[in-house]
């Protein structure tokens, strides 16, 4: 049964339409990523299902006495408490509980043959033990330590806590609450590659529901069961995760497509008769097409989103060894005070000695604080190592995408930005910039009033004019929406020459990465793979042989091919159309069983039950079926 039903919510400000006709229904166990273009209205659609706000029409139903939890982009904590002391408020009964049972005790101490006082004790003892009361305080630190809180900062007060770190303390208050339905908006942006990997794991095991809005690829894939789009104004439903989601998604546009195409041919068959015919002998008929005609509900062309027009080239090519190290020790000197000379070496951590090779992508990994940047800093000359060294090949241009983007002169314009970068005719710049979606009066925005998204595209409009052949990315997709992080996936999987890159999204690491570095305890770990085969490995699991690197055009080519042969796609179609045939009619009978119910209409109740039994038997049947199919096609 369903634990949040809308149906024809609509939303707009002023003139401009946010959503119409949106239905959904959020049954209990559901795990759901919210996905779409920025200013698709997700934020506000998730209020709208929290009660938060109301939609200008349709409504919203919500199951009696449903807890919500809801963690928004920019949360707030309110309070002296410490931050134990915020998590320890969740568990207010137990504690009170626990207190009453040291109460009694202290009486049975003073009165110890008191059976009365005994019996009332083993009672609460039992009563707090079945409420997880001796437990409530190792799943306390548990949460808090897998979202990187340590017992060290157990008693920081949360008003002193940073912005990054209340989202966490949210987050971990969230999850020890355990609310029916749980909202995550953007949960994954202060986490570090440690925590996501603990929360990935904790929620894979969340009981109740989930309604997810993230831009980490790889978090939804091994999180969610279900995608819903919002774009254009209205609400798509997918099964599976998020590249199942992209799988129908690219096969229902085709089919689209290609029913619009033929939908077209057969109008303007249509009306060519219709224009022959109307005025002689068969004019009757020609009437008749041309009334049909009129009532043909039409086909709609699919509309997508336009889309960064991002190629990265390079004409230079560069020796075979482009990057190599003689156990460089990575980290940062600095001087006590200000009166002394004496220097203070911070080590980070020791690369030992590795080669990256023409062609290779490599994916640095790490939690926060283990000195990645600083390692790019090296790389980049900006530092010199403590100890041993980096050095560059032969013929090797970098091209540098930083993590921070402080790097604009904040008071000029987009497009002295990008001239002052590399000299050019203002024609040339204002059509560079169109393609990074930069049009009309947008190229003359100052620096300082860009979001983090079109600082982002801002960057990358600039490495593409580098010509580098080696590329040094540090968190690439942070600020990109979804669309921008997949044509920016594509460009780096076809770009011929070397990439080094720090990140924390391993959905393009697992897709576009050669090799994996991790660093921890001050070493460097260099692993030959993927990122998913490096997961198995340090999960102990069985790796037979390293796998052999394919040169980046086969990968490509791989890639297109599995995309192309989708065997049993039409199948999946059919049976997703029947699917939600099924789950109508199990609405439809739920509302007639519950009216059977209210008028103790006892025959109509025993007949709807049956009913509804059967129809879940079948639906079971065909979600078993859709989801044998979906495998196949996504294995081949």
């Amino acid at each position: 049964m369903s634990i949040v039903s809308a149906n024809g919510l609509s939303m707009y400000y002023g003139a401009q339409d946010i959503f119409k006709g949106v239905s959904f229904d959020i049954a209990h166990g559901d795990k759901i990523a919210l996905v779409g273009p920025n200013g698709a209205g997700k934020t506000t659609l998730l209020r709208i299902v929290l009660g938060l706000e109301q939609p200008v029409s349709g409504n919203v139903t919500r199951a009696k006495s449903l807890q919500m939890g809801y963690l928004p982009q920019h949360p707030e904590l309110q309070g002296e408490r410490t931050l134990w002391e915020e998590m320890l408020d969740v568990f207010s009964a137990l504690t009170a509980q626990q207190a009453q049972i040291q109460a009694i005790a202290e009486q049975l101490a003073a009165n110890p043959d008191d059976a009365e006082l005994l019996a009332s004790y083993a009672i609460e003892e039992q009563a707090f033990d079945h409420a997880g009361g001796y437990t409530y305080e190792i799943e306390m630190q548990q949460v808090l330590g897998g979202l990187g809180f340590d017992a060290s900062m157990y008693d920081w007060p949360i008003a002193l806590l940073s912005g990054g770190q209340v989202t966490r303390a949210l987050l971990a208050r969230l999850l020890l609450e355990k609310p029916n339905l749980l909202v995550l908006d953007e949960p994954t942006n202060y986490l570090d590659l440690k925590a996501l990997e603990w929360l990935e794991g904790y929620l894979q095991n969340w009981p109740s529901s989930l309604v997810i809005v993230s831009h980490d690829r790889y978090f939804l894939d091994k999180v969610v069961q279900r995608v819903w789009e919002l774009d254009f104004g209205k609400l798509t439903t997918f099964r599976g995760n998020y590249s199942a989601y992209l799988m129908q998604r690219e096969a229902s546009r085709e089919r689209q497509a290609k029913e619009f195409d033929e939908q077209q041919e057969f109008i303007a068959r249509t009306e060519e008769y219709i224009r022959r015919n109307k005025a002689g002998q068969r004019s009757r008929e020609a009437r008749g097409r041309e009334k049909k005609l009129d009532h043909l509900e039409r086909v709609e062309r699919p509309r997508d989103h336009r889309g960064m027009g991002l190629h990265l080239h390079t004409a230079l090519r560069s020796g075979d060894r482009v990057l190599m190290s003689e156990s460089a020790v990575i980290g940062y000197a600095a001087h006590p005070d200000d009166s002394g000379d004496d220097v203070h070496e911070h080590p980070l951590f020791n690369t030992g000695e590795f080669l990256i090779q023409r062609g290779q992508t490599v994916a640095l990994l790490g939690s926060n604080g283990s000195g990645k940047t600083t390692f790019i800093k090296t790389v980049l000359g900006k530092m010199p190592p403590l100890k041993g060294r980096l050095r560059l090949g032969a013929s090797v241009r970098i091209g540098y995408l930083p993590q921070s983007q402080a790097w604009a002169d904040e008071g000029i314009s987009v497009l002295d930005q990008l001239i002052r970068h590399r000299e050019m005719r203002i024609d040339e710049a204002r059509a560079l910039l169109g393609r990074f979606l930069f049009s009309g009066d947008d190229i003359y925005k100052t620096c300082e009033t860009l979001s983090g998204g079109e600082r982002a595209r801002l960057a990358l409009a600039m490495l593409t004019l580098d010509d580098a052949n080696l590329l040094i990315l540090d968190e690439p997709t942070t600020h990109l929406d979804l669309q921008s992080q997949e044509i920016l996936q594509q460009a780096l999987t076809n770009f011929p020459g070397t990439i080094l890159m720090v990140s924390h999204d391993r959905y393009l690491v697992d897709h576009i990465a050669t090799h994996v570095w991790y660093v921890r305890d001050g070493e460097m770990e260099q692993f030959e793979g993927t990122y998913s085969e490096y997961a198995a490995f340090c999960a102990n699991k069985t790796v037979t042989e390293p796998k052999v690197v394919q040169p980046k055009e086969t990968r490509t080519q791989d890639r297109r091919e599995q995309n192309e042969t989708r065997r049993t796609a039409q199948r999946a179609h059919e049976l997703e159309k029947e699917i939600g045939e099924f789950e109508s009619r199990l609405r439809t009978i739920s509302i007639a069983l519950e009216q059977a119910s209210a008028k103790q209409d006892i025959d109509s109740v025993h007949r709807l039950g049956a009913d509804y039994e059967a129809a879940e038997k079948q639906l079971a049947q065909l979600l078993s079926e859709w989801e044998t199919v979906l495998y196949e096609d996504a294995n081949g």
